[in-house]
């Protein structure tokens, strides 16, 4: 297995053909590998000058930049750890407090100068680069190179710290099924917060290929620029394109989906959450690649469709290094020989028992099966977690409860598994309901949830969900599948596009007849 991380943290780059891009005010920018190495160095030796050396933590706040990818590969360079942290869900006094931070560089305008530093200084530092001597031994495999965060369905996040072997096994893994190289482009546009986005561009500084750096606010504008050969996505993004070359009215085929991004996609990646047939059938079917894949923060990629093994409808089959097995409850059960780690740093009491197993293994909570050819099938969840297309999770149960406190609402049930946002099912609780009312409590509602947690359409239900109906069960609780399936057309028109502009309320035809 190639030791990825030490390469880039010990080794002088000297790749001149291959290139990091970025978008800046609307333009593609560029450095070659060599000079990204030569930055990163010159920042890491202003961080020495700081005092950060070997395994001291380093955060990151801030949005998709050049700086952020030079600060990133200094910290690596120093031995230290990254820790990212999603602008606008932490607080910068208390994540240094919490973690343990050396520094914290940030975006947001709270930044003191002295430990909580403004990461437009990392331009300055970067200059024109320099050469140096390594600045460490190298990481050991168990060293912790990263601290990584679940998208969170309530409450502060888990902080896991990531050992440099489960980085460098996940990378010698994607690397075997991919082959990534010379004359590829991959186009990365999720946070940098998120570990695996900054896989690819340790995989460009080892593997020598280009890579692209992008953001969700501008991808679609950045691919035709950039002509990426790879496209790293969730499952939302793909929807979305999908939806946007329908209303076009033209055709699909090949040569739309690719003009659309760039022209030359050779492969597109999803996972994060599951992908509908329908997004995987419409590029599929239309020449484009698009490979799914299965994977936690706390066990990284555990399987993936690829060139070599593909079959629709799966998450592929399961990587080298990965085990995985079905408990007495057919819960899947996911081992690895290089494991991200054994357990949370960060968490409340209970949760790593609920996690990790005494056997070092990670209890997913999916459910699905291996079929014949060894081809891994996830089939939803035991709990409620909703896992959105954006790659959050949301807990359903706290904001259905929150839903229900109206008057009008009998009961509720989230929608929105592999989709954008979110909708719900309103079962009423009388059949006259002011739908106005409701409207706007809704509204009020999503003012103090997070963006992934807002309800941004209803389905108002034309009867009250009863064990009479088939909708709730003998002990009175919802029938999720049951009622997704009931208004299965209307919840498909909201995602289809074909909500009206005042959501958050969509009133089924039925329900008008009703009233």
């Amino acid at each position: 297995m190639l030791d990825v991380v030490n390469a880039i943290a010990l080794q002088r780059n000297t790749d001149t053909r291959h290139r990091f891009h970025h978008a800046h005010e609307g333009e593609l920018r560029s450095l070659s590998l060599a000079e990204v190495d030569a930055r990163a160095t010159a920042v890491a030796l202003r961080l020495r000058e700081l005092g950060i050396g070997r395994r001291d933590r380093v955060g990151i706040m801030a949005r998709n930049s050049r700086e952020w990818v030079l600060l990133d590969i200094a910290v690596l360079k120093l031995g230290a750890v990254t820790a990212g942290f999603e602008p606008g869900r932490f607080d910068s006094e208390e994540v240094v407090r919490d973690f343990g931070l050396s520094a914290l560089f940030t975006d947001s305008p709270d930044a003191d100068g002295r430990v909580v530093l403004d990461i437009a200084v990392i331009a300055d530092w970067a200059g024109d680069g320099a050469e140096s001597e390594p600045l460490h031994t190298g990481y050991d495999a168990a060293d912790i190179c990263a601290i990584k965060f679940t998208s969170g369905s309530t409450g502060m996040p888990k902080g896991l710290e990531a050992t440099v072997a489960s980085v460098n096994s996940a990378l010698d893994a994607t690397q075997d099924m991919f082959a990534h190289g010379d004359g590829d482009n991959l186009l990365v546009f999720l946070g940098n917060w998120f570990l695996q986005q900054r896989y690819w561009i340790y995989s460009a500084l080892v593997f020598g290929h280009d890579v692209t750096l992008a953001s969700v606010d501008d991808v679609l504008d950045v691919a035709p620029l950039a002509a990426p050969t790879v496209v790293m996505g969730v499952p939302g993004f793909y929807e979305d394109v999908k939806t946007r070359i329908e209303a076009t009215g033209a055709t699909p085929g090949t040569e739309v989906i690719q003009k659309w991004l760039g022209g030359r996609i050779r492969y597109l990646w999803t996972g994060s959450a599951p992908a509908s047939r329908a997004v995987l059938e419409f590029f599929n079917d239309n020449g484009v690649p698009l490979y799914e894949g299965y994977g936690l923060n706390e066990t990284c990629i555990v399987s993936k469709n690829h060139p070599g093994a593909f079959r629709l409808g799966s998450v592929g089959r399961v990587l080298p290094g990965k085990r995985v097995r079905f408990d007495q409850d057919g819960v899947l059960i996911v081992g690895s020989t290089h494991p991200i780690n054994t357990r949370y740093t960060w968490s409340a009491p209970g949760v790593n028992e609920k996690t990790f197993l005494p056997t070092g293994e990670v209890k997913t909570y999916d459910v699905g099966y291996v079929d014949d050819d060894g081809f891994l099938f996830v089939q939803g969840r035991v709990d409620d977690v909703i896992a959105l297309g954006t790659g959050y999770n949301v807990l359903a149960p706290m904001i259905e409860h929150l839903v229900r406190e109206h008057p009008a609402v009998h009961e509720c049930v989230l929608h929105g598994s592999g989709r954008q946002f979110l909708s719900a099912v309103v079962s009423p609780a009388s059949p006259d309901v002011d739908e106005a009312d409701l409207r706007r409590f809704v509204r009020s509602l999503n003012e103090g949830l997070l963006e992934e947690q807002r309800v941004q359409a209803v389905v108002l239900a034309a009867e009250r969900f009863s064990i009479e109906n088939g909708m709730l069960t003998g002990q009175f609780k919802p029938r999720r599948k049951d009622i997704h399936t009931r208004y299965a057309a209307e919840l498909e028109s909201i995602y289809a596009g074909a909500l009206p502009d005042d959501v958050p309320l969509l009133v089924t035809e039925q329900v008008k007849e009703h009233a």
